[in-house]
């Protein structure tokens, strides 16, 4: 029991005491009057108070002796509270009283304790508790053993019962304001960080963010290769850092090469002692190494880089350092492969635009209505506008169109994907242009668009108005001759003695007359049913008869080459008003193709039948077959599936002007390698 009027001097200290602990919230503050309140109402010399957190780690303290304050680190905190007397107090959660320190093992003996030193002293240690959580622990200590005594204990631990409150809410407050500011600063790094574009932008915002949050002398960041067996340093802070960028290093050598492969963040508070360090950087660049702190940058849970802080300012990493390291690392793996995916569409966009500009066709983009929103250079140089200029006109009023040319589905067309070509005249300011148009639906920007290629076709006109010249003029010079010539054969048929040799010659003559007539007929044929002038001569003709004719016709190059001609038609077919020797060219035309591209010893099958309000007359053979792609072309004036193959390529051209002409349509099918079906269709009068 304290005396009377002791007891009355420590209730009013106490008071005293409760008054000042709540007069504020900073944690410094707060330790050093309770150490030194406590210092004065027990008459000691010195003493310590040392902060726990949560997990009983240090996390502050105020060392007093005489009327110096001290600052003491972390490690040594630790050390006192592994081996010294502030650990058996924190252990037990009692009060220690200890009269002669030279006597008792609960004090660490240090080398200023020693007799000729200090000597021994008195000490008394005492937890401070607030609500059942120890927050820290209190020691004062006088030079001169045998001072304190059994009322010196309770008045420390009536000042504990105080001043654990008043620490635990200052430190709780510290925790908050701490939290405030690294919340404040992840905000900060991540407004930073999300407003960053490309991936140097964006390195650049995570380097600066790291260094000003954390305060430290350098800051580098790694990312790791494709194969996941190197790290390159993409970007740094500090004196050294252009001597760093580009350096390469394994995964799971070093400190950082440890991080990268592990996924772990971690501190190293002496990065000389850790056997993880690789010293190589610094002897390269001169820079001393003295405190790592380092953690993973992660993309969808994969670590993709190390983001590095070296030494920092205050001497040693707080515990909310990796906090702030990892929570910068996890914003910057998102940003920045969105910077990675944003530099390769940047780098796709400025590859699509070159190729869009050095196009040596014009090319259009336009919205929906046609106004043009892009041209590319050969647009302006073709139509001789500049691109404010083009942009006021439609595209549609550029070149000749009529969306009825394409029974009105154009558009439709162009919505489910299909490119749309087909010829036209292109108006430039000063001259016009025969074009092969190619326009399909593009998305930029989220936004539906239509590209609109025209290509010149100026000289290719030039040479089918050549051709189509020759062709005229090789026609009517050959009128004449093969009149000749057939009269002749004729003559001669008559004269010559009736034996096999002479008449076999004569045949021979007269199929090759017959087909040089044939082709001429086409040629002639050709340039009028482009004119649009309809067919002058129908009537009523027997399908079986056309195909018989087709068949004797060509059975001089069906024996040459060995191949199985058949014939399939289907019984009472009705009969079509049609011009039968046109047709008959047609099938002709058709028997001759597949026999041209059909191996000898091969099989063509010749057949007719009824469809629907049609007859369906086809020519089928076993040769290679024709691509899908090149299905349509073919039919196309001068087209030739092989360059290789001998011909002018107005066979397909005439068969499809002819069958058109009839109202019927005309198409290919089959798979490469296994033959090609032509197959053409004339309507019926069902009435």
């Amino acid at each position: 029991m304290l005396k009377p009027d002791y007891s009355a001097t420590s209730l009013e200290l106490l008071y005293h005491i409760s008054r000042e602990l709540a007069s504020d919230l900073d944690l410094h503050t707060v330790l050093l009057r309770v150490l030194q309140l406590s210092l004065e109402s027990v008459d000691a010399i010195s003493g310590s108070i040392i902060v726990l957190d949560s997990a009983g780690k240090p996390v502050d303290s105020a060392i007093v002796h005489g009327s110096q304050v001290f600052d003491q680190t972390n490690a040594l905190l630790s050390s006192t509270l592994e081996s010294g007397l502030a650990g058996w107090v924190a252990r037990n959660r009692r009060l220690a009283l200890i009269p002669d320190t030279s006597k008792d093992q609960r004090w660490e003996q240090r080398p200023d304790d020693a007799p000729e030193q200090t000597g021994a002293k008195s000490a008394v240690g005492v937890p401070l508790m607030a609500r059942d959580e120890l927050v820290g622990v209190m020691t004062v200590v006088h030079p001169t053993p045998g001072t304190f005594r059994s009322e010196h204990g309770d008045l420390m631990q009536a000042i504990s019962d105080l001043a654990g409150i008043a620490i635990l809410n200052a430190r709780l407050f510290e925790e908050s304001n701490h939290q405030a500011r690294v919340m404040s600063a992840l905000a900060e790094s991540a407004r930073a960080l999300t407003a960053a574009l490309g991936t140097s932008d964006i390195l650049q915002q995570v380097l600066e963010q790291t260094h000003m949050a954390l305060q430290v002398e350098a800051v580098s960041l790694s990312l790791i290769s494709g194969d996941r067996k190197t790290l390159t340093i993409k970007g740094a802070t500090g004196h050294v850092a252009g001597q760093v960028l580009e350096i390469q290093l394994k995964v799971g050598e070093g400190v950082v090469g440890w991080v990268a492969e592990h996924g772990e963040s971690l501190i190293v508070p002496n990065a000389r002692s850790d056997p993880r360090f690789n010293p190589e950087v610094d002897r390269v660049t001169g820079f001393e190494t003295r405190s790592i702190a380092c953690a993973p940058i992660r993309y969808r849970g994969e670590v993709i880089g190390v983001l590095q802080a070296l030494n920092p300012v205050e001497g040693a990493f707080g515990q909310d350092a990796l906090f702030l390291l990892n929570g910068i690392g996890s914003l910057a793996g998102s940003v920045i492969r969105y910077g990675q995916l944003f530099d390769s569409l940047q780098s796709a966009h400025q590859s699509y635009q070159e190729l869009f500009d050095d196009s040596i066709d014009p090319i259009l983009i336009t919205d929906w209505e046609g106004r043009v929103v892009q041209v590319n250079r050969r647009a302006g140089v073709i139509t001789g506008y500049t691109k404010d200029q083009l942009a006021s006109i439609s595209v549609f009023k550029l070149h000749n169109f009529d969306e009825e040319d394409f029974d009105g589905r154009f558009f439709s067309n162009l919505s489910a994907g299909r490119t749309l070509s087909y010829e036209s005249v292109l108006f430039g300011k000063e001259a016009r242009h025969p074009v092969q148009v190619h326009v399909r639906q593009i998305r930029l920007d989220q936004v539906d668009y239509l590209q609109w290629i025209f290509r010149d076709i100026t000289e290719r006109k030039r040479l089918d108005t050549l051709r189509d010249d020759l062709l005229s003029m090789v026609y009517h010079d050959l009128r004449s001759p093969l009149a000749n010539i057939i009269y002749s054969l004729d003559v001669m048929g008559e004269i010559l003695p009736e034996d096999e040799t002479s008449r076999s010659l004569i045949q021979v003559a007269r199929r090759s007359t017959e087909r040089i007539q044939r082709l001429t007929r086409s040629m002639l044929d050709v340039k009028s049913l482009e004119s649009g002038k309809a067919i002058a001569k129908k009537e009523k003709s027997s399908l079986y008869e056309l195909l018989a004719y087709a068949e004797e016709a060509v059975q001089q190059l069906v024996a040459a080459k060995e191949h199985a001609l058949s014939r399939d038609v289907e019984p009472d077919l009705p009969e079509p008003v049609l011009d039968s020797e046109m047709i008959g060219r047609v099938l002709i035309n058709l028997l001759e193709n597949a026999i041209k591209f059909t191996p000898p010893g091969g099989e063509i099958a010749l057949g007719a039948r009824r469809s629907s309000d049609a007859v369906e007359l086809w020519v089928q053979d076993n040769g290679p077959g024709i691509p899908a792609e090149k299905r349509d072309a073919i039919f196309n004036k001068y087209a030739r599936l092989d360059s290789n193959v001998t011909g002018i390529g107005l066979g397909l051209f005439f068969c499809r002007l002819a069958v058109e002409a009839h109202g019927g349509q005309i198409q290919v099918d089959g798979d490469v390698g296994e033959g090609a079906r032509f197959s053409f269709f004339l309507p019926v009068d069902t009435g």
